[in-house]
């Protein structure tokens, strides 16, 4: 069921001890809502955990350094950035039937939970949070702000992605005037620090990256292997999908990365007007019309063939 922010207030003031579920492969959208409705949680009185499947990536220490919560036994379970149960990961099976408040800006969410906080013209799940805790006059922190303002510049691409809306820069802007966030540390932790075998891929992918379909989609595929020898994680690979838009004739790029079970992350993005959030859903995921993804299993010849196939109908209709 689709809510509004009064019904959002309603519920929030009422609940007791919630967890809070983040997205596994979590990124800076996903931990700033989670850490952010944390500290809003606590203005109004109420004791809040953020739980993820996998690790907090070490750049985002600023956000989740004071710890995750407190444990206790919830009460009230509610789930930000997550379109669909499947990306709970092993939060799927404990709490995937017992959501009670998603929010989220995913347009192919699957409204999974007993209410639904949607706002899909959102640039990020954070900007949803900010408003909404404006909306219900509670005050917003120093670090919420910190929070907050790291999930819109990150799924923003530093707000050059044309999901950026005007709304994510009138928040960055009060972020600045009113929080004293160091935006620039921020952001510089965000796009520019890099490890040094993340900087040798980088420099390997003109010699990687395949272009199928008259040059239309571009593929750049990682694997485990290929982490192994360059010394770089899964996590290290976030942010690194639009280096696939980069061709001069792109329409849609595709970064695969191998997990360690063998089954390949598939992060799509679109450079122009093909809706790769409708392409992802065919397969299994979804997300944005400019940005989505999916999971595959198979070998990756066999990943890349379903890709290209996948893509080409999608480029056809």
């Amino acid at each position: 069921m689709f809510i509004s922010f009064s019904e959002a207030e309603t519920f929030l003031r009422n609940c007791k001890d919630a967890v809070i579920i983040t997205h596994q492969t979590p990124d800076g959208d996903c931990i700033g809502a989670g850490f952010g409705l944390k500290d809003i949680l606590a203005e109004l009185g109420v004791r809040s955990r953020v739980v993820c499947s996998d690790p907090f990536p070490a750049r985002y220490d600023f956000m989740t350094k004071d710890g995750a919560g407190e444990d206790f036994e919830p009460q009230t379970i509610i789930a930000v950035d997550i379109a669909d149960v499947s990306l709970m990961g092993k939060y799927e099976e404990i709490y995937g039937d017992r959501v009670q408040l998603c929010i989220d800006h995913h347009i192919s969410n699957k409204d999974y939970a007993q209410r639904t906080l949607l706002r899909g013209e959102a640039t990020a799940a954070c900007e949803v949070i900010y408003d909404l805790a404006k909306f219900m006059g509670v005050k917003v922190t120093r670090h919420c702000a910190m929070c907050l303002y790291t999930g819109i510049a990150t799924d923003s691409g530093c707000f050059k992605y044309d999901c950026t809306t005007p709304r994510a820069h009138e928040i960055a802007a009060e972020m600045m005037r009113s929080y004293d966030i160091n935006f620039a540390r921020i952001n510089r932790y965000m796009f520019d620090v890099k490890s040094l075998g993340r900087m040798k891929l980088e420099g390997y992918v003109s010699e990687i990256m395949e272009e199928h379909l008259d040059g239309k989609l571009a593929i750049v595929a990682v694997t485990q292997d290929m982490m192994k020898e360059l010394g770089i994680t899964m996590e290290e690979l976030e942010g690194f999908a639009p280096l696939t838009i980069q061709l001069e004739q792109a329409e849609v790029g595709v970064l695969l990365r191998e997990r360690e079970d063998g089954v390949f992350k598939c992060s799509f993005r679109s450079a122009w007007d093909v809706n790769v959030s409708a392409i992802c859903q065919t397969l299994g995921g979804g997300g944005h019309a400019k940005a989505a993804g999916c999971t595959m299993e198979g070998s990756l010849e066999e990943v890349k063939a379903t890709l290209i196939e996948t893509v080409r109908k999608a480029l056809s209709e």
